[in-house]
């Protein structure tokens, strides 16, 4: 094994805390990650982790190797690609993440188009309404709906692409049972399916904007679901009222008649999109053309910043 295969396992196992975790996501025996580990302190002359039967943790030598590793990596990388003519020449492994309806509706649909061209590049996608962690997970970018909150985030790039304004939407049999609400006080009367990430915290309510001031109302409901397939599901099911944002399926499903809008004056504020990337000097030339197509194919779903959108 070279240093540098030894320096790439290093930074994965530094940054997923765990020997074994790096192994999974290498692809290789757990053994050879211990033993590239070793080779390395080795040659270095000084230890680089502190492991117990639990914990994986970087020295402070460690930190700082770590940190180098990152930059050579990246400078590698850039190296074995500065010199490439055409867009064919294109190699490597993208891993993204992104958002479970933009990935089914609107950016696995037209991969073909983007990977058209591109025979030596291999693309990863995770789908999940989870925030993945893009530095521990090894992710080159990824897809943010919503505001960009977690501290963990505040290293990383943040490209914004625009706004997705939301809708309200209930289905038609529910329409048929409780009405149509045609203002706020009405929703008094009515039923909202519950969103949250985690189980156990307490549900937002109805949200809308209401001369530039965003503001809730408490609403009751049956159910509450972590997904937004399940989302989408629970609202074709008529159990409520949903706030979405408009992407390929909802506008589908309002054209077909399975779900209908209704209070337009009275929606949620519009969600920030964007692409999130590590803070590093030099980012690889797939990832930027991935990124750029991406922007590409969301355009036409986003309004601007502040903007209500049609």
């Amino acid at each position: 094994m070279n240093q540098l295969e030894a320096m790439q396992i290093y930074v994965r196992v530094a940054e997923l805390a765990s020997f074994t975790q790096a192994a999974d996501s290498l692809g290789l025996p757990k053994a050879s990650i211990s033993t590239a580990i070793k080779q390395l302190e080795s040659l270095l002359g000084t230890r680089l982790l502190n492991r117990t039967t639990r914990t994986v943790q970087m020295t402070q030598d460690g930190v700082l190797f770590y940190e180098r590793s990152k930059d050579m990596l990246a400078d590698m990388d850039e190296l074995q690609t500065m010199f490439q003519q055409g867009e064919g020449e294109i190699s490597g492994r993208l891993r993204i993440d992104l958002p479970i309806g933009v990935a089914r509706y609107i950016l696995i649909p037209r991969l073909p188009e983007f990977l058209q061209g591109l025979p030596k590049l291999e693309v990863e996608i995770s789908s999940t309404d989870r925030r993945v962690d893009l530095v521990r997970e090894g992710f080159d970018c990824v897809m943010r709906i919503g505001a960009l909150s977690s501290l963990g985030e505040s290293a990383l790039i943040a490209r914004q692409l625009g706004e997705l304004r939301q809708i309200n939407c209930v289905s038609p049999d529910y329409l048929a049972r409780f009405g149509t609400p045609q203002s706020l006080d009405d929703l008094r009367q009515h039923r909202l399916i519950h969103y949250t990430a985690n189980f156990g915290g307490k549900p937002v309510g109805f949200e809308y904007v209401d001369n530039g001031q965003n503001k809730t109302l408490k609403m009751t409901g049956s159910i509450t679901v972590n997904n937004s397939d399940a989302y989408q599901a629970a609202c074709l099911a008529g159990f409520g009222i949903i706030q979405v944002p408009v992407i390929g399926m909802q506008r589908e499903l309002i054209a077909a008649g399975r779900l209908v809008e209704i209070l337009p004056a009275y929606t949620a504020q519009a969600m920030p999109v964007s692409l999130l990337y590590a803070n590093r000097r030099h980012l690889p030339k797939r990832t930027q053309r991935l990124m750029n197509w991406i922007a590409e194919v969301m355009a036409p779903y986003l309004v601007s910043p502040g903007s209500r959108g049609t």
